[in-house]
């Protein structure tokens, strides 16, 4: 079989959203169980296809980011769920997770470049979700330090073309920044996170790894100014 036509087997494909769907719908172990296949040949298998396809487009942006093809302790995040200390006590996850870190990041939290794959709410996203109170305040520093900086990487064009800024906010100003400091909104954040939201069928057309790869490089001034602002490099 030619590299082409491996490539193709392990696309994500219709039964990708088909599997998702139906453990959305019997999110319990023994159905998970009895077709754990279907989980393997539709979701682990093509995830890891794409993640070592990415490896290419995610070099051309930065050195410093990795892809990591590995069932285990790779970019590919675990579709069973934590649930000690959740109300809600599904086994799995009913979506698939991917994220490209930054090679001095161990966990979620560090800045990075994700793939969420869920029918009806396919999207990509950069930034970092969650910093810990250090990261956050050296990012925060750094907007105030660096206005003009922090301006040219959040209103780039190509970055706004797609990407749009989400997660949570704080409702006054954090500790030490005052109110009428520029971009205030923007430090009032706690997530420094922004998604670009992508059609099923661009995800499992055969071509999502080149979509997300230039998705990605259009978030790349977002990255830099984060890796600088937590003295990483880019």
């Amino acid at each position: 079989m030619s590299s082409s036509s491996q490539a193709a087997a392990r696309a994500f494909g219709p039964e990708t959203m088909r599997f998702l769907e139906e453990i959305a719908a019997n999110n319990e172990r023994p159905w998970f169980q009895a077709n754990k296949h279907r989980y393997e040949d539709s979701i682990l298998e093509p995830a890891l296809g794409f993640i070592e396809a990415m490896g290419p487009g995610i070099e051309n942006i930065s050195g410093h980011f990795v892809a990591i093809p590995k069932r285990v302790g790779g970019s590919l995040m675990r579709i069973y769920r934590d649930t000690r200390f959740s109300h809600d006590k599904t086994p799995y996850k009913t979506n698939i997770g991917i994220q490209f870190r930054h090679e001095r990041g161990k966990d979620i939290h560090a800045p990075g470049f994700y793939v969420h794959i869920e029918p009806g709410r396919c999207f990509v996203a950069a930034g970092i979700w969650r910093p810990e109170s250090k990261a956050l305040a050296a990012i925060r520093t750094r907007i105030v330090e660096k206005p003009d900086a922090w301006k040219k990487a959040s209103g780039d064009k190509r970055f706004g073309k797609h990407f749009e800024f989400g997660g949570q906010r704080l409702k006054r100003p954090p500790r030490g920044f005052d109110a009428d400091l520029p971009y205030i909104e923007d430090i009032k954040r706690k997530d420094f996170i922004a998604s670009c939201a992508v059609a099923d069928e661009a995800v499992i057309g055969g071509k999502f790894d080149a979509l997300a790869a230039a998705r990605f490089a259009a978030a790349a001034p977002l990255m830099a100014f984060l890796c600088a602002a937590l003295d990483l490099q880019f």
